[in-house]
């Protein structure tokens, strides 16, 4: 007697062929499979939906829309979600210190699920600062047929005629501080500056990220910058569900697309925006998965070579929607095209060469040709010596070119906070050098983002007299003078932890160079003088400050 015969080639076939899997296909069966649906692909819809971030509040109505497509291609849709922390709630305080441990609890949670359940194929939708780069990370470490959706850009706020993202309002409060704006002028714009849900509107590290996927060539042409509210954004989402099925059956996988020379793509894409300098925390990351190394060298290389075209904010007067209009990462590659591995492959199977030679440049000076940037360089500059002997990154690209190099007292704080209050107050004066210390991986732990700092000395105008120093790391919405990244970190011995309020700071950027001016003797006296500290920890951080490597190598926690 036959009892049911299931023809089943993929994966999952594990989970629902033979008369030994009939508890299995029972667990199935209560979600309401039919006999036919077990011999279908199961495809896992990785979501990251939640209702405190205005980056993720939106992609309920994504998934359902993938989910149309994987069954319009006739394949099984099986969504689950993940966590997802909102970066723009938890500047200036202890909760920063969570956000960059949950890229790799995130990364390891998708893991688990679809080797747990021996899915097929994924898709994988997100949004925002660590969860794209988990995701990304998830993605080519399990290496299954797999597209990402990003889930896009917010519209810009409107403010007294001009367009705002949220670097103005942080660094509004620091105009009204300096009674530039009313009180009711601030209120106004803390109530205009995000209008909707989508990640923030400006080249930060969600958008870089999400540029990142598509120069990869993870997402369908024009996803990153498809806005969160367009029904572009939609249809998008359900051709991806439909893309899912056609890799699952070609068996077409990350390993196959992404390589080094792709790597070298996006990280030449991202100089050329303007991206965020987080890059250098979560590309390396993601490029280790698949055993490539990617070094901070690498993006300094590449910046050199590249030209800054398009100027958005925070760095520039252009939003996403602007980039969007004016054809999106498309129409960045067909400008950078000369620059670029052309031969490189997106998941539809197209080459960066037929991407650019397809593409419509509607705005060529919001996206410029690169014999007429905005900047001779990209965005990264990565600068070594004393103080950072494994580097340490700024974002060249929202520097002014009064502070290209500069040296100053240093004014040492122990924690954001600190340094936070001293701007406020006053006690930062024109030409000092803030180091913020004990915020790195290990030291933080957890390696906040030092926005606050940086808002606050653009907000109380010395972002062209002032710079900021730390082995913490920045905000994409930073611009001015501030260097991080610093490695080795001041919590694992590095120089950081042995400067001393007044000593002087050499940064120059042109030739690469971070220097403190101090006799070697001396530095020798203080180092058998001063104790590193040590913050007591518990739970999650305890254990992450315990495996975390160095921000060089991209802050993975297999690295020690």
């Amino acid at each position: 007697m036959d009892y049911i015969t299931i023809d089943k080639k993929y994966r999952s076939g594990v989970l629902v062929k033979g008369p030994e899997r009939a508890g299995h296909r029972a667990h199935l069966r209560s979600l309401g499979l039919l006999n036919e649906d077990f011999a279908r692909p199961f495809v896992g819809v990785v979501n990251s939906w939640n209702e405190m971030h205005p980056g993720h509040v939106h992609l309920r109505m994504l998934a359902e829309e993938v989910k149309k497509g994987i069954c319009l291609a006739g394949a099984l849709p099986f969504e689950f979600n993940t966590i997802s922390i909102c970066d723009g709630l938890t500047q200036g305080h202890v909760g920063m210190r969570y956000v960059l441990p949950s890229r790799d609890l995130i990364a390891d949670s998708i893991e688990l699920v679809a080797e747990a359940q021996q899915l097929d194929g994924l898709v994988f939708i997100s949004s925002c600062d660590k969860i794209e780069p988990a995701m990304l990370m998830a993605l080519t470490r399990l290496n299954l047929p797999s597209i990402m959706v990003t889930g896009g850009p917010m519209l810009p706020g409107a403010f007294k005629g001009r367009n705002v993202a949220i670097t103005d309002m942080r660094e509004g409060v620091g105009q009204w501080v300096e009674k530039r704006y009313s009180s009711q002028e601030i209120l106004e714009l803390e109530c205009a500056v995000c209008p909707g849900p989508g990640s923030c509107a400006m080249m930060g590290t969600a958008n870089t990220m999400a540029c990142v996927a598509e120069a990869l060539g993870l997402t369908l042409p024009g996803c990153a910058t498809a806005h969160a509210i367009d029904a572009k954004k939609k249809r998008l989402a359900k051709q991806s569900g439909i893309e899912i099925v056609r890799l699952i059956e070609a068996d077409v996988r990350p390993g196959d697309i992404v390589t080094f020379e792709s790597l070298e793509n996006a990280v030449t894409l991202c100089a050329a925006v303007g991206g965020s300098t987080n890059a250098l925390i979560h590309m390396p990351a993601i490029a280790a998965e698949l055993g490539y190394q990617l070094r901070p060298e690498d993006f300094d290389r590449i910046s050199r070579v590249t030209p800054h075209i398009t100027n958005i904010k925070p760095s520039g007067p252009y939003t996403l929607l602007d980039l969007e209009r004016a054809g999106g990462v498309p129409a960045v590659l067909k400008q950078l095209l000369p620059l670029l591995h052309p031969n490189a492959k997106n998941i539809l199977g197209q080459t960066v060469q037929n991407v650019a030679e397809n593409a419509f440049l509607m705005d060529a000076e919001v996206i410029r040709p690169i014999t007429s940037p905005v900047h001779k360089e990209g965005s990264y500059a990565i600068l070594k010596g004393n103080l950072s002997p494994e580097g340490a990154c700024i974002k060249q690209a929202g520097v002014a070119p009064s502070m290209m190099t500069h040296r100053g007292p240093a004014k040492v704080f122990d924690c954001e906070e600190d340094a936070v209050k001293a701007i406020y107050g006053k006690t930062i004066t024109a030409g000092d050098v803030v180091v913020i210390r004990y915020e790195g991986p290990q030291g933080g732990p957890g390696m906040r983002e030092m926005l606050s700092a940086t808002a606050a000395l653009m907000g109380m105008d010395l972002g062209t007299s002032t710079a900021i120093i730390t082995d913490g790391r920045f905000s994409g919405a930073t611009r001015g003078p501030c260097v991080g990244h610093i490695a080795p970190e001041a919590a694992a011995g590095g120089l950081l932890a042995y400067v001393q309020d007044g000593d002087i700071i050499e940064i120059d950027i042109p030739r690469r160079r971070l220097e403190l001016l101090v006799a070697e003797k001396d530095i020798e006296n203080r180092k058998k003088s001063t104790q590193i500290k040590k913050k007591p920890l518990k739970g999650v951080l305890k254990r992450y400050c315990r495996l975390v490597g160095s921000v060089s190598e991209g802050a993975r926690l297999e690295n020690m």
